[in-house]
């Protein structure tokens, strides 16, 4: 059975801390779900890890759709998460439309936007319509252009505004919301005032769960790696390691080896090799 927002609510009663990962493919998602992740984004942080853009501002709808899909299909027990965007909820009317496709073309459980007061009014509209949000307040990924990349909520202003957008962002009817790059203390504080779960990431360990991304924390993406990332694998050299011995092996003949290959009746060969290239009748 699929973990629902309740299950997810229910988890936080209870005091459990609840791991989130993302993934953007079939195969990844299977991983993720055979691991007990009870929730799966499928972030437009792709832009960087799969799609090799610089930010998540150049991703489409679409993409998200197209790897939404794959991820439904791979994973089977696990809350699935669609990412809205850049430019797809400017207004609520245009986030029905983008996070129905989501639902209903991508099959994803819930969506995930950003934004705090200001698009609280969206995700109520959106929640009214039966559509599960997630928020996302702190550092916004899609205003990396506006704000840079740096930790949100550090002076007493921009700490206070920030507590107003996760009150703003449950009262609309959010099922979680995501802190990512807020200091530790500040996001521990909002998380002890919320009734709903927060997902750290940056934030430090007083959030009631956290999310990594796929590529950080299995060491395959080397652009970059935030400070907030742990690597628990170092999949990158392992993976490179394997294509040069694969590569190697071509090389020198050693792959593929008899019990790769298949064999057949030698005469079936004679009978299909003689077929092609009959022989000239003698003068």
């Amino acid at each position: 059975m699929r973990t629902t927002i309740r299950d997810i609510q229910q988890m936080h009663d209870r005091g459990e801390r609840i791991p989130m990962v993302t993934a953007y493919d079939y195969t990844s998602a299977q991983i993720a779900d055979r691991a007990g992740i009870p929730m799966i984004l499928v972030g437009d942080s792709l832009g960087m890890v799969v799609l090799g853009h610089e930010s998540t501002v150049p991703v489409t709808l679409d993409e998200m759709l197209h790897h939404t899909r794959a991820v439904v299909r791979g994973a089977r027990k696990a809350l699935v998460i669609g990412d809205l965007p850049f430019l797809t909820y400017a207004s609520p009317e245009q986030a029905v439309i983008s996070a129905g496709r989501m639902l209903q073309e991508a099959g994803a459980q819930a969506v995930k936007l950003e934004g705090g007061m200001h698009i609280a009014p969206t995700i109520a509209r959106l929640v009214h319509l039966g559509i599960p949000v997630m928020g996302h307040i702190g550092f916004t990924p899609q205003a990396v252009n506006q704000i840079g990349l740096r930790v949100q909520g550090k002076r007493a202003a921009e700490a206070q505004q920030l507590l107003a957008d996760a009150l703003a962002v449950q009262e609309a009817g959010a099922f979680a919301i995501v802190l990512e790059l807020v200091p530790a203390e500040l996001a521990q504080a909002i998380t002890e005032r919320l009734r709903i779960p927060t997902i750290g990431i940056g934030a430090g360990a007083g959030c009631s769960g956290q999310v990594q991304v796929w590529h950080d924390m299995l060491g395959l993406y080397s652009d970059f790696l935030p400070r907030h990332a742990r690597r628990y694998a170092d999949l990158a050299t392992i993976i490179g390691e394997a294509l040069v011995q694969y590569a190697n092996d071509v090389r020198s003949g050693t792959f593929p080896g008899p019990e790769h290959s298949s064999r057949m009746d030698p005469n079936e060969l004679a009978a299909a090799l003689a077929s092609l290239n009959p022989t000239e009748p003698s003068e």
